[in-house]
């Protein structure tokens, strides 16, 4: 089955990605996002020292918690990254891709966080 899907219609030219290879775009990929990490760091928390505090901010607007106040910033998103998989004779550039991906990945790390969080003030 795999074979015929790879082999199919949507498949494009050219030579497979190697293992190597996909190794090397997620290296480049953490890194990225790393970056951004930091650099975003300061325009969404000031001088506060909780990373997580626009999101405990965003939750206490929506009446919510903090884990659903990123999933709604998150879904934004990925519905993006979802239209841009599905548009039909549009091609980005890599820079975009690469916004939409980072920045999707990001809020999956930083739920990550307040996840923790919240399981290590729960134990407390």
């Amino acid at each position: 089955m795999a074979d015929k899907i790879r082999d199919g219609p949507f498949v494009k030219e050219g030579y497979p990605i190697t293992q190597k290879e996909v190794n090397a775009v997620f290296d480049e990929q953490v890194k990225r996002c790393a970056g951004i990490l930091q650099q975003k760091t300061k325009e969404y928390t000031g001088d506060d020292t909780d990373r997580l505090g626009a999101f405990k901010a965003a939750a206490a607007l929506q009446h919510t918690t903090p884990e659903r106040a990123l999933a709604g910033m998150l879904a934004k998103h990925i519905v993006s990254l979802y239209d841009m998989c599905f548009a039909d004779s549009v091609s980005y550039e890599e820079s975009v891709w690469d916004e939409k991906i980072t920045d999707s990945l990001n809020y999956l790390f930083l739920l990550k966080a307040v996840v923790k969080e919240g399981n290590t003030n729960k134990q407390d």
